[in-house]
């Protein structure tokens, strides 16, 4: 699996699965999928621009946290400490109530689909049963494993999605005219959403970690670390695409309006039901099922290497320590708090103070890891090389990554305070 000096795989070694795909798969859950689906329904294919826009803002993200692994040999977490003690002091108390609330919301989302197809199982039964599914798949499986694991899922959730976007016929004048930015009166803040969540939050800084467990660990595989992130994220692009197709041809003209959060999915199960008979939205929830599932295992998996990371240097391990690595003592610790103690929200209100405290730290996240990766890729002293360095194209992207970012952090930061507080 060795690159040449050029850092070009063997022809044949194309068709091998890399973590982007991971990091998409695990980025794109219910809840970009029900966004999307209402930015299709409510505005037709005016917002596609956005999509677009997202899409590459993505990739200049994942490709920057590549990049810094492959050149500096350092994990994105070393890069963030050597920035300052601040950075540790933010990033501890964020992934710790991130995996708590994220466990909870991840185990309600998959269990949405399997309770619409079967409804006589209570709703907390499924939501349990696939936080413990994670919880195996991730324990006792190594990474390779895990990459399979969500091809399987990508590949059952993007021929659902995209043949649903076939069925309904897009309307392709109106989709090319789509591309040309125009921002509708009352829908700047959501335009905006749209362009920031198309695929992934704190599993975007996860990349690198993956890229170690994959064995793409030098600079000799940088052409092929950009390679699978763009290809990965422009299969994101048409899978979120398709969901825009959904929402302009058959949501809108079915005049349904979509719920909030994941439920809105089961909004358009039923629209689906009704246009093109039960197998067609049976085969949606099949799709949805995988969306979210493999958002589960991909946090399970990669999430649980950036703590485990953070620990094992919070605690003078270093990076290369095997309690630091993979199915070390921390990374198991940290599927063990994915999994159990969410379990808990599941029965109660979640509490108000807590939820809260995610708002207000997840709204941070984006920008932080935008901000971050400026210093890192830029400043010699961060140990990037020369010849890896940004160039000005990229330093721009990341300036308005940026301030997109802390746009959407301010919004959702207000949102989480107001919903807290109701």
């Amino acid at each position: 699996m060795e690159p040449d000096a050029d850092g070009n795989l063997p022809p044949q070694k194309w068709k091998i699965i890399g973590p982007g795909l991971v990091v998409a798969a695990t980025g794109v859950g219910a809840a970009d999928m029900v966004a999307t689906l209402a930015a299709g329904s409510r505005y037709g294919y005016m917002l596609l621009w956005a999509v677009v826009v997202g899409v590459i803002l993505k990739i200049v993200l994942v490709e920057g946290a590549g990049r810094y692994s492959l050149a500096t040999g350092k994990t994105i977490f070393e890069g963030w400490r050597s920035l300052g003690k601040w950075t540790v002091w933010y990033f501890g108390p964020y992934i710790l109530i991130w995996g708590i609330v994220y466990g909870a919301s991840a185990m309600s989302s998959t269990a949405l689909p399997l309770a619409a197809l079967f409804p006589g199982i209570p709703l907390w039964v499924f939501a349990i049963a696939t936080g413990l599914a994670g919880f195996v798949l991730v324990w006792f499986n190594r990474y390779a494993v895990f990459e399979k694991i969500t091809a399987v899922l990508v590949l059952l959730m993007f021929i659902t999605i995209v043949g649903l976007a076939v069925i309904a016929v897009p309307n392709i004048p109106d989709m090319l005219a789509g591309l040309i930015p125009r921002l509708p009166e009352d829908g700047i803040l959501y335009t905006l959403a749209l362009a920031g969540g198309v695929g992934g939050t704190i599993t975007l800084a996860a990349y690198g970690y993956w890229l170690r467990e994959k064995g793409w660990a030098t600079p000799r595989f940088m052409r092929v670390m950009r390679i699978d992130n763009t290809m990965a994220y422009v299969m994101t692009g048409i899978f979120v695409l398709s969901m825009l197709i959904v929402g302009a041809e058959v949501v809108s003209v079915a005049g349904v309006t979509i719920s909030a959060g994941d439920k809105g999915l089961l909004d358009l199960n039923r629209v689906l039901e009704e246009r093109y008979g039960v197998v067609i939205g049976k085969a949606f929830l099949v799709g949805f099922f995988g969306a979210a599932f493999s958002s589960v295992i991909g946090v399970w998996n990669g999430v649980s290497l950036m703590f485990a990371d953070f620990w094992g240097n919070f605690r003078g391990k270093g990076s290369d320590h095997p309690d630091s690595r993979a199915h070390g003592k921390y990374f198991r610790f940290y599927i063990l708090w994915l999994t159990f103690p969410p379990m808990l929200l599941l029965m109660l209100d979640q509490p108000i103070g807590l939820v809260l405290a995610y708002g207000v730290l997840g709204a941070l996240f984006m920008p932080f890891l935008a901000i971050t990766l400026l210093p890192l890729l830029n400043v010699k002293k961060y140990g990037i090389p020369d010849e890896w360095r940004n160039k000005w194209y990229t330093n721009l992207a990341l300036v308005i990554t940026a301030l997109l970012f802390i746009s959407l952090g301010v919004y959702q930061l207000i949102n989480s305070i107001m919903s807290a507080l109701k």
